[in-house]
């Protein structure tokens, strides 16, 4: 069992529920709701089940739902990290994977490959960046843009789980 270090999810209340969690799926507060309406009982303070839980209700929605998921998910070395508009998590995430450290053809490649993938599958390159660096990123962007929309979609929902227990140990 792996608890959480400052919060015990069983004890908190609807609204306190969902700010806890509203953000591990990438401006989807949706996902929290979901688990919380489903209920709430000690088993929730070990992350390893409660992952299992929010991972469950998101792979539960439908498609568009999903499709809305992905597409809350930033660009990787994209201009909202430029500007500085990501969330905390994400900035972390992707100074961690040394993105911010990218030289200009490194950046400029990033930019054509989230270019070229969005155009190709209509939602951004996802990726749980953590232990990785930026040039296993732009070997993963280079591999995966030949797949096929099933599979990448698939595989967005697969990352996006991996980022949201990333979160969860965060925490």
């Amino acid at each position: 069992m792996t608890p959480f270090k400052t919060i015990k999810p069983s004890t908190l209340d609807r609204d306190a529920f969902v700010a806890a969690f509203a953000d591990v799926y990438e401006h989807s507060p949706w996902v929290a709701e979901t688990v919380y309406q489903a209920g709430v009982d000690e088993t929730l303070d070990d992350i390893e089940v409660l992952h299992t839980r929010l991972s469950q209700a998101m792979l539960a929605a439908d498609h568009d739902t999903q499709l809305a998921l992905v597409n809350a998910h930033p660009d990787l070395a994209g201009k909202a990290a430029v500007r500085g508009e990501l969330t905390a998590s994400s900035t972390s995430e992707q100074a961690g994977a040394g993105i911010h450290e990218c030289t200009p053809e490194e950046f400029a490649r990033f930019t054509e490959l989230n270019e070229a993938y969005k155009a190709k599958f209509g939602f951004p390159f996802i990726m749980a960046v953590k232990g990785s660096n930026r040039h296993q990123i732009l070997a993963a962007f280079e591999e995966r843009i030949h797949n096929d929309p099933e599979q990448e979609f698939a595989r967005a929902l697969v990352e996006i789980n991996k980022i949201a227990l990333f979160r969860l140990q965060a925490m």
